[in-house]
């Protein structure tokens, strides 16, 4: 199932934001897959910040997540999902 939305992710407030948004695009099975991420539920993962991609996962790792937020994005939604 596809499955998309944003997350908010705090950042420190000297930079004038409250938090950066990460959005995201991912598909998830119901079951584990030896093609999901750590061998979980989601095959494939965009994650988009300031409209430019931070991370891209296909069956395998296109791009790695380029930014903390992303990271901590990725962590989030594996929480969530596996």
């Amino acid at each position: 199932m596809w499955q998309e939305g944003s997350i908010g992710i705090p950042v420190d407030k000297a930079t004038g934001k409250s938090y950066i948004t990460i959005h995201y695009a991912l598909k998830v099975y119901d079951e584990p897959s030896e093609f999901g991420i750590n061998h979980g539920k989601i095959s494939k993962l965009e994650l988009r910040q300031d409209g430019e991609i931070v991370a891209n996962y296909d069956r395998g790792w296109d791009i790695c997540p380029t930014t903390k937020e992303a990271e901590l994005a990725l962590y989030i939604l594996l929480n969530r999902h596996n």
